[in-house]
C-alpha cells in the first residue's frame, strides 16, 4: 500500500500516518525484542536488522549496538533529496491520525473513532513538505535510490565494521532471526561468509519455514524451523536451568 498512487497526498499521508503509528509507535503486540535482550545482555554483541519499526530501542537495546540499514518508520527525508538529513515525524504522524478521528492512550496504542468510521485523509496543513526545497518529503526507508543515509546511518555503520573487525577470529556465533529472501545479500549471505571465513563460527538460524544455511558450513550451523518468538521463551527456559 506504500507504493500505491494515492489520488492525493492527504489521503496517502492518511495511510502513512496509520501506519507509522500502529507500527513504529503503538506498543508491540509481543515481548520478543525484550526475551532476546535477556539473553543477550553479558554478550558481547551486535545488532544488525532491516526492520524499520525502532523495537530493539524500545525493548531497551543500546544505540551503540544497533545498525538499522533500511531506515526508520520514525523519520522523514526530502523526497528528492535535495540534502541528507532526517526529521522526526512522531508529532505530527499524532496530529494526522488525531485528525482522521483517532484517540491515542496513554500507552500509544491506536483507538478507533467512535463511529468504527475514520476520515481518510489528512488535513493539507500537516502535509510534510522539504524545510530546504519545498519538495514532498517522504519516509525514510530504503526503496529506491533516493534513500537518505543520514549522520547516525554512517555513524552506526561504522560501529558495526568496526564489531566485525573486531571478531575475524576466534569463536563467534552468526545468530540469524527471522531474515526472508526479499534482502539476503544484507545479512543471511554476509553471515555465511563470515562463517566460512572463520573456522571458529557458528552460524544459526531461526525461522518460521524458511530456516537454511549453505551447503558449505552446514557442519557449522544451527537450523531451527520454528516461531522465533518460541524458539527464544525455550532458549530462556534453557539459560534459567
Amino acid at each position: 500500500a506504500g507504493f500505491y498512487p494515492y489520488p492525493t497526498p492527504e489521503e496517502q499521508w492518511a495511510f502513512w500516518s496509520r501506519y507509522v503509528w500502529v507500527n513504529r509507535y503503538a506498543p508491540a503486540p509481543r515481548d520478543t525484542y525484550s526475551k532476546l535482550l535477556r539473553l543477550l545482555r553479558d554478550k558481547d554483541y551486535f545488532v544488525l536488522t532491516t526492520n524499520v519499526d525502532h523495537q530493539f530501542q524500545k525493548a531497551g537495546f543500546p544505540r551503540e549496538r544497533l545498525f538499522y540499514t533500511q531506515g526508520d518508520y520514525g523519520l522523514w527525508q526530502c523526497s528528492k533529496p535535495c540534502h541528507d538529513k532526517t526529521y522526526d515525524n512522531y508529532e505530527t504522524v499524532r496530529q494526522m491520525v488525531e485528525a482522521q478521528g483517532f484517540s491515542v492512550t496513554a500507552d500509544g496504542t491506536l483507538e478507533p473513532p467512535a463511529d468504527g468510521v475514520p476520515k481518510m485523509a489528512v488535513p493539507t496543513e500537516l502535509v510534510p513538505r522539504c524545510p530546504v526545497c519545498g519538495e514532498p518529503m517522504s519516509m525514510n526507508l530504503r526503496a529506491d535510490d533516493t534513500f537518505v543515509e543520514d549522520k547516525g546511518w554512517h555513524e552506526a555503520a561504522l560501529r558495526y565494521q568496526g564489531f566485525l573487525d573486531a571478531h575475524t577470529t576466534g569463536r563467534a556465533l552468526y545468530l540469524e532471526l527471522g531474515v526472508g529472501g526479499n534482502t539476503p545479500s544484507v545479512i543471511k549471505y554476509p553471515f555465511w561468509r563470515r562463517t566460512y571465513d572463520n573456522p571458529e563460527a557458528t552460524y544459526a538460524c531461526v525461522n518460521f519455514g524458511e530456516a537454511f544455511t549453505a551447503r558449505e558450513i552446514v557442519d557449522r550451523s544451527i537450523v531451527v524451523q520454528a516461531d522465533v518468538d518460541a524458539a527464544l521463551d525455550e532458549l530462556l527456559e534453557v539459560q534459567h536451568d
